[in-house]
């Protein structure tokens, strides 16, 4: 890989958004520019309406080996912030994938995980909405090892996959996982053989935008609402607003239509 290749691979199928983090050599080992490049392509795809469903996925046999410590106070800041925003800026690129990716893109994002998964490359694999995984993959937090506790998000999304003991225990234990054992833990939701992971991983983008992406964006946010401290009577106020607001699209008119007509529904997003 030369200076002047991408630091993100993006395709586009129809309503599927392939993001693919390209530095194979380095097991697409974090830096400052890549974290940054990650945050705005989510960001531009969650703005494009004929965008309905992101996918994350590693070049090479990796998906993220966490972060690039070779390349850490090298160069310039990648932040687009200015001194200013920079000075004032207390999350920085890591602690933006949870919030990028589950607060404030609607749009279903998922983790096409083909190998390693370790520290901050953990993080930005949890941060993902669902996470497929193939066989050779491997999952670490390493984060205690670094003599450190958890960044991007991960004490927030670990606990919610694995539960509160598991989390803390996979956390504090520091053992490297498999993915059929990730399966099992709840870290990812489905493991598939090396040699079909990518046709699968874009099979399953692809029959993800057969929902509404109305209504698949509506019911992501509701999760993510009931998934933090709530007001409950608030959270049922939202949750029967978006219902109704739901039922007053076109797409919610061909669904009910095509069920009616027992055929498969065709949406617009409108």
């Amino acid at each position: 890989m030369s200076n002047s290749d991408p630091l993100i691979l993006t395709e586009t199928f129809e309503h599927v958004r392939i993001l693919k983090l390209n530095r194979p050599v380095k097991k697409n080992a974090l830096t400052e520019d890549l974290g940054w490049a990650i945050i705005a392509a989510v960001e531009e795809a969650a703005r494009e309406d004929e965008i309905w469903i992101i996918g994350i996925t590693g070049a090479g046999d990796a998906f993220c080996s966490g972060l690039d410590l070779s390349a850490r106070g090298r160069g310039e800041s990648a932040s687009p912030h200015s001194p200013q925003d920079e000075l004032l800026d207390e999350l920085g690129w890591v602690s933006r994938f949870p919030l990028v990716m589950r607060a404030r893109c609607s749009k279903l994002v998922v983790g096409g995980i083909n190998g390693v998964a370790v520290g901050a490359g953990l993080s930005l694999a949890m941060a993902t909405d669902v996470r497929i995984a193939n066989r050779r993959a491997r999952f670490l937090a390493g984060y205690a090892r670094a003599g450190t506790s958890p960044d991007g998000g991960l004490t927030f999304t670990l606990p919610q996959a694995m539960g509160y003991e598991g989390a803390l225990r996979f956390l504090v234990e520091q053992e490297m996982i498999s993915a059929d054992e990730a399966l099992k833990r709840g870290i990812v939701g489905e493991v598939v053989d090396d040699a079909d992971f990518e046709a699968r991983f874009l099979e399953y983008c692809t029959q993800l935008t057969g929902v509404s992406p109305i209504a698949a964006r509506q019911t992501k946010r509701m999760l993510g609402a009931a998934s933090t401290a709530i007001d409950l009577e608030a959270h049922l106020k939202i949750e029967i607003a978006n219902a109704r607001r739901g039922l007053q699209t076109e797409d919610s008119e061909e669904a009910i239509k095509a069920i009616m007509e027992k055929r498969k529904p065709v949406f617009r997003g409108l």
